[in-house]
């Protein structure tokens, strides 16, 4: 489907699109299908890999590290052989800036970051179109390859984003921290497809080696993000219980997240321990059992709305995801601040791992109110 007002927008025959490219199968087929389409397709590949910091060995697939060259010559190998002109959009100190420094900031406070939503807003879906256009390149719309939907909703005059409709594939959780201004002007080819449906076609179409490849993991090739923090900025400290009895010691806030079980050096019989709380101030890891994870109230700032054009005024049921792979749970939304700054989500069922620093998103149905950042959890 096509068109304002349909399920997923695609611009007409003729429209001139620039597609972010990374060389993998998804947003080569985003490529593909578009110049099937009649569009005027350029592709754009970002380089956010300029080799200042210093990356570990025998780390993971991702987006930032020195594996970034092979990713850029399979783009431009890749934009050869569908027939379009291909661009390096160089952006490194925007990438530190923007991510890297936001990774940092946000455990260095006792925060889980989500470096993914932030770069999909600050670099993916800015930075790179506003740099390809400040450098003479002309393009109506910006395609990527991400299984979420676009509409306009004709009613509200606003841009809508919707779940992909493969629902494993689904990644409107990482999209949700758009503005209107970035989503008028967005494509997303693979929104009303499934994974297997684009592999198949990417095989059809010629493109095996793309179809049978492997996928990016992490934003950082890197299985350790110690590496990312200066001198002395991770320290070893204490791991304490929930009254405050010490237990062992870890090895710097950034290595544990809220919901950790393995890694944590804690042996002895019984019940296993989870991280429960990181208190950047003492420098401490709050470890607990699995049932001091559960909370059914969070609180949720640093808000944008997407289907709606400000803060509900009352009580709304919502649907809520409080992390990627997270089921997106029934609840209640409301504002507590009146200036809508900061709002409360309480939850009809009880959720494990709520975590301070992550993106929590809102849904009706499959189309996205809105999004946050979560600020605390609890107490019930």
């Amino acid at each position: 489907m096509n068109g304002a007002g349909s399920e997923n927008f695609l611009p007409p025959a003729g429209a001139r699109v620039a597609v972010g490219m990374s060389g993998g199968v998804d947003s080569s087929m985003a490529a593909w299908l578009l110049k099937r389409r009649g569009c005027e397709v350029i592709g754009l590949t970002m380089s956010i890999w300029d080799g200042t910091i210093p990356l570990p060995g025998g780390g993971r697939s991702g987006c930032f590290g020195p594996g970034e060259e092979g990713r850029i010559a399979a783009a431009r190998r890749m934009a050869e052989r569908l027939g379009i002109a291909h661009h390096i959009i160089r952006l490194a100190p925007e990438y530190r800036h923007e991510v890297i420094g936001y990774f940092r900031r946000a455990y260095l406070a006792g925060r889980t970051p989500n470096p993914c939503a932030r770069c999909n807003r600050e670099i993916k879906c800015r930075q790179l179109p506003e740099r390809a256009r400040a450098e003479g390149l002309r393009f109506d719309f910006f395609a990527t390859g991400h299984y979420v939907r676009r509409r306009d909703d004709p009613a509200t005059g606003r841009c809508l984003l919707l779940q992909g409709r493969d629902a494993s594939k689904d990644q409107s959780y990482f999209l949700a921290l758009l503005d209107q201004e970035q989503l008028r002007s967005l494509v997303l080819p693979l929104g009303d497809m499934r994974k297997s449906e684009v592999r198949a076609l990417a095989r059809a179409a010629g493109f095996s080696e793309l179809a049978d490849g492997p996928e990016s993991q992490d934003f950082v090739e890197s299985n350790d993000y110690g590496w990312l923090f200066e001198k002395g900025e991770l320290r070893p400290g204490d791991m304490v219980d929930l009254a405050g009895r010490w237990v062992g010691r870890h090895q710097g806030l950034a290595r544990y997240t809220i919901g950790q079980r393995k890694g944590l050096g804690l042996g002895g019989a019984g019940e296993p321990w989870y991280v429960v709380a990181l208190d950047a101030e003492r420098n401490r890891v709050v470890v607990g059992r699995r049932q001091d994870l559960v909370r059914r109230r969070m609180r949720v700032g640093a808000l944008n709305w997407m289907a709606l054009s400000a803060a509900p005024a009352t009580p709304m049921n919502i649907l809520c995801r409080i992390r990627h792979r997270h089921s997106a749970a029934p609840g209640v939304l409301r504002l507590v601040s009146p200036e809508a700054s900061e709002l409360e989500v309480v939850f009809n069922e009880p959720q494990t791992a709520i975590t301070p620093g992550q993106i929590a998103v809102f849904y009706k149905g499959d189309t996205i109110l809105g999004a946050g950042e979560i600020v605390s959890a609890g107490p019930d």
